[in-house]
């Protein structure tokens, strides 16, 4: 029999917003309704900071019908932030939470998110105050360990996807002869691999897929890149934005200070590469950035991403009212064929500040395309990806020759 425990539930979010991060908010809502246990759920206005600022937003008596239409939206609803905690931060967090009554703890992020989560936790047990701490998952990078994927992954791969096959037609119909697209990711290769679903016919866009977790050097992108071009007259490229030389280093391209947590990134990686291009083989290459557009874009939501999120802000508050802590709610892949997944939890300390990398044989041997054992994995994750219509190429005879 379970320990029943009262008191006030606290939601936060932790990271970049993904666009199913509030379908994991609305499912956490709608559970903790069904729970007597816990008598009112604040959520914390941009995230670890609002619980410092004890800045809360009453989400008890939401509208159930608006709770909804948020778990449709993307970005989040109630805030998010990058803040790398102090000792005098998490003693902050422990008062806050004591003089609201807080008991039940549920932090939606990545990997350091889940560290943040696993030091509350600690704390609150170490002072001897009850608290059920339950991690969410949230990555479009797809990193998180000891989960099959995160939710956020499954629409961006579907934005990216789509996006990749848009620019091939465009690159297709007035050619730039390259195109370099630079992908979201950090040092993890799952969302630029996700480009490959673009892909209807073996010369389909992107040509090109590099992964950080395959360095190549200078020599090599160039010498692939001709390749690509002395045979069809065009070449699109996708690149993670971790991607580096053999050399470790990001082509020259410039770092930047990317939040909170030190994670430096280059800033203008497709950009370089295009010049590098334009400079070693005298082509006109250009480069994209969708960026933001990766993780907000409402237009390709994937509905198993969004269900799969919901599920895990359920399953989270069912976890910590049943008496569980220190867990993060995990996806278990039960079949690829047809697609199913459930819930798990995995203890947050196998999760914390641990980084899943794209498993290398899933990597052609060519270095610059991904093997089907990874379209097996992601497809259902993203769902489908029409083909472009293409025109039947019957021309009409020359009558005045050349």
């Amino acid at each position: 029999m379970k320990d029943t425990l009262r008191g006030v539930a606290v939601v936060a979010h932790g990271g970049g917003p993904t666009q199913v991060i509030n379908a994991s908010l609305a499912g956490v809502i709608e559970e903790a309704r069904r729970h007597t246990e816990i008598t009112a759920l604040y959520g914390a206005r941009h995230g670890i900071v609002g619980v410092l600022q004890e800045s809360f937003l009453d989400l008890t008596e939401q509208d159930p019908d608006v709770v909804a239409a948020v778990g449709r939206t993307p970005g989040s609803a109630i805030g998010s932030c990058r803040r790398k905690l102090s000792a005098s931060d998490y003693e902050r967090i422990l008062a806050v939470f004591n003089a609201h009554n807080v008991r039940y703890f549920f932090y939606t992020g990545g990997n350091d998110s889940m560290d943040t989560a696993l030091q509350v936790s600690r704390l609150a047990r170490d002072s001897g105050y009850e608290l059920r701490v339950i991690g969410i998952p949230k990555t479009i990078d797809n990193d998180l360990a000891e989960t099959d994927h995160s939710p956020g992954y499954g629409s961006a791969a579907r934005f990216i996807a789509h996006a990749l096959r848009d620019i091939g037609g465009d690159n297709w119909a007035l050619p730039t002869p390259v195109t370099v697209v630079e992908v979201m990711g950090r040092n993890a290769g799952w969302l630029v691999a996700a480009t490959a679903l673009a892909r209807q016919e073996p010369d389909d866009a992107p040509h090109l897929i590099y992964l950080p977790e395959r360095p190549i050097s200078e020599d090599q992108f160039v010498a692939d890149v001709e390749s690509v071009y002395r045979r069809l007259g065009r070449v699109v490229v996708a690149v993670c934005e971790g991607q580096t030389n053999e050399k470790g280093e990001p082509f020259g391209a410039d770092l930047i200070q990317a939040d909170g947590f030190q994670h430096k990134l280059a800033g203008n990686l497709a950009h370089v590469l295009a010049q590098l291009v334009t400079r070693r083989l005298s082509l006109r290459a250009r480069s994209e950035k969708p960026g933001l557009l990766g993780r907000s874009s409402a237009a390709y939501i994937s509905e198993t991403d969004r269900q799969e999120a919901r599920a895990c802000g359920e399953a989270a508050v069912r976890a910590a009212v049943a008496g569980q802590t220190d867990q993060m709610v995990t996806l278990v892949r039960e079949c690829d064929r047809p697609y199913r997944c459930t819930t798990g939890l995995a203890p947050l300390e196998a999760v914390a500040n641990v980084e899943r990398r794209f498993p290398l044989d899933w990597i052609a041997p060519s270095g610059h395309d991904v093997l089907d054992p990874f379209l097996n994995y992601a497809a259902p994750l993203a769902g489908p990806v029409e083909p472009r219509p293409t025109l039947k190429q019957v021309f009409v005879p020359r009558r005045l020759g050349d």
